[in-house]
């Protein structure tokens, strides 16, 4: 195998980096404690009053520029002279492209989700708090789903690093499990809103999302495949996942199979949407989801280095055991519930 014929990936996962800021005077912690309260309990006084039933607007820009920097400045004066807990430096900082593509995840599902409820005459209010049960669902979920999927024997004996979330370790399919729960939470406390009504309009924002997660994966040389002498074969040189001689075998870039899928899956997502002019049959767009995307990760398993170590030699990985109940799932919505 001749390696200089393949594509060498040595990139940087870190986006910018940034030295370390020391502080003119220290910033005390409770002091930004104490602002925020004072910003929070201040804003409404500032705010213009609402006229003709309509929201109050936003209050003018010198307004909430003066609360913050007073706030601020009453926050920090008490421990001028009692002691705090405080900041004397800020950094280094270094955002990974990972972060940034995390970021664009949750922007263009947004994006997504606004059209599709603006197209059924619904608020961006209510859109927002979907918004918000999704993303403390999706970290919380998938955090979860990696601890007790791949590696529950190492989080059981070291339970205060399970919060740790910024050192890596997040499972989709803990996501998946997670996105589910917040959205029957949240149809459960929305009026005249079912389930499978709010499924359909988060899986499209939710494949488009997995799309630039996965390519952050790349960024980061991470979910990285099996050897293989197909010509576009990667050679991961800087991922940590594998040792110094393995770093220069190529391998299948698993994690942009999963990428050109997402791109797929929301293709015929709004295929079907369009077909039946935005208002498609309840489920049927959820259920298409989970049969397409998990049936797609079920095939693409097989290209992967196993995540599981106790799984290492079986015939299937974790993400394929897991996978099984999301396509059954699908089946049975579209074969059940959903009224064609």
């Amino acid at each position: 195998m001749n390696n200089s014929s393949y594509i060498t990936w040595d990139f940087d996962p870190v986006l910018v980096s940034i030295p370390e800021i020391s502080l003119p005077v220290p910033i005390s912690i409770w002091g930004i404690v104490i602002a925020a309260a004072l910003i929070y309990f201040g804003w409404s006084k500032i705010k213009p009053p609402a006229q003709n039933g309509k929201d109050a607007p936003e209050p003018e820009g010198w307004k909430a520029a003066g609360l913050i920097i007073g706030a601020f400045i009453v926050g920090q004066l008490p421990f001028l002279l009692i002691d705090s807990p405080s900041i004397s430096s800020i950094g280094p900082i270094e955002p990974r492209w990972y972060g940034l593509m995390f970021a664009m995840a949750f922007m263009s599902g947004y994006f997504v989700g606004l059209k599709m409820y603006k197209d059924a005459g619904r608020s961006q209010e209510e859109l927002d708090r979907l918004l918000i049960y999704v993303l403390v669902a999706t970290v919380i979920g998938a955090r979860l789903g990696h601890v007790f999927f791949y590696e529950a024997e190492f989080y059981l004996r070291n339970i205060h690093l399970i919060p740790q979330v910024w050192v890596g370790g997040l499972a989709s399919h803990g996501a998946a499990i997670g996105i589910i729960i917040a959205m029957y939470l949240y149809a459960k406390r929305t009026a005249n809103t079912s389930f499978m009504w709010v499924a359909d309009r988060v899986v499209p924002g939710v494949a488009i999302g997995g799309m630039f997660i996965r390519t952050g994966n790349f960024f980061n040389s991470e979910i990285v495949g099996v050897p293989t002498d197909l010509p576009w074969a990667i050679i991961f040189k800087a991922s940590n996942q594998l040792s110094e001689a393995e770093r220069l075998i190529p391998r299948h870039p698993s994690m942009l199979y999963e990428a050109i899928l997402c791109v797929i899956v929301l293709g015929v997502l709004f295929v079907i949407y369009n077909k039946y002019k935005k208002n498609p049959p309840e489920g049927s767009l959820f259920g298409a989801f989970l049969i397409m995307l998990f049936t797609g990760r079920f095939l693409i398993e097989f290209t992967k280095e196993t995540q599981a170590d106790f799984l290492v030699g079986a015939a299937f990985d974790m993400g394929q055991l897991l996978s099984v109940p999301f396509v059954l799932i699908g089946i049975w919505i579209l074969w059940k519930k959903v009224k064609w």
